[in-house]
């Protein structure tokens, strides 16, 4: 599985230029959690093509725009748009909850 890091003058454009599902995870370097998320997710077989790490600490523009409360915290893009929150805990990351459309 890919994995990208991204910031808030890099996101926009490839996450609306990004074909399949997208992964994309807040995180932040002194988070407990998200180490756990961030040593785990890879190496999960999860359906999707790619997961994009986004430092919420340097990144506030995101943080704000995807209205990001706690982290780690999980969001799904498709073909360039926004899917929606993933439900999960460090627990039950083998378990992820993906969003879906009605």
């Amino acid at each position: 599985m890919e994995q990208i890091e991204l910031n808030d003058s890099t996101a926009d454009r490839f996450l609306l230029d990004a074909r399949g599902l997208t992964l994309l995870v807040f995180h932040s370097r002194t988070c407990g959690t998200c180490r756990i998320a961030r040593e785990q997710l890879p190496a999960l077989e999860l359906p999707v093509e790619r997961v994009c790490w986004v430092d919420a600490g340097d990144n506030r523009g995101l943080v704000e725009r995807y209205e990001v409360f706690h982290l780690p915290a999980m969001f799904v893009t498709r073909d360039g748009a926004f899917f929606g929150p993933v439900q999960s805990t460090p627990v039950s990351y083998t378990h992820l909850t993906l969003p879906t459309k009605a």
